[in-house]
């Protein structure tokens, strides 16, 4: 079982056969699908599911903060099952890839006191931008 399906039976989230599958195709390391993405996966194993309930299924997975929404460089939302741990992401420029990155010194990434301006900082949310392997060797 998924680490999103245990959190969100633990939250006793009514578990629907649409809302499962879902939740089972959000399974896995470096997961970042765009809504038609999940929509795709979720029709080989229910074939049954429209994408209006996928994107109402994602949107309440936002809500209710069990996943994270990310907008990287173009393209649709995609969406990101990873909240357990602070973490940022790295988008290629070329192929859109998305990878979850955990910078060393991630500490050092806050505000000083006066640099917060009185907020009480809730989030942080970085995105690095560069060229992946693949297309580095592409135009090599």
């Amino acid at each position: 079982m998924s680490d999103l399906l245990e959190r969100l039976r633990a939250r006793g989230w009514r578990l629907t056969p649409q809302r499962r599958v879902v939740a089972e195709v959000l399974h896995g390391d470096h997961v970042h699908f765009s809504a038609e993405v999940v929509h795709g996966l979720a029709q080989q194993r229910l074939p049954e599911i429209s994408l209006a309930t996928v994107y109402n299924t994602l949107n309440e997975l936002v809500a209710l903060g069990e996943v994270q929404e990310v907008t990287a460089g173009e393209g649709p939302k995609r969406y990101d099952p990873k909240v357990g741990e602070r973490h940022h992401h790295l988008v290629c420029v070329r192929c859109n890839e998305l990878l979850d990155v955990v910078p060393d010194g991630e500490d050092q990434l806050g505000l000083s006191a006066p640099e917060q301006h009185g907020y009480q900082i809730v989030d942080v949310k970085l995105l690095f931008r560069g060229i992946c392997p693949t297309c580095r060797a592409v135009t090599a």
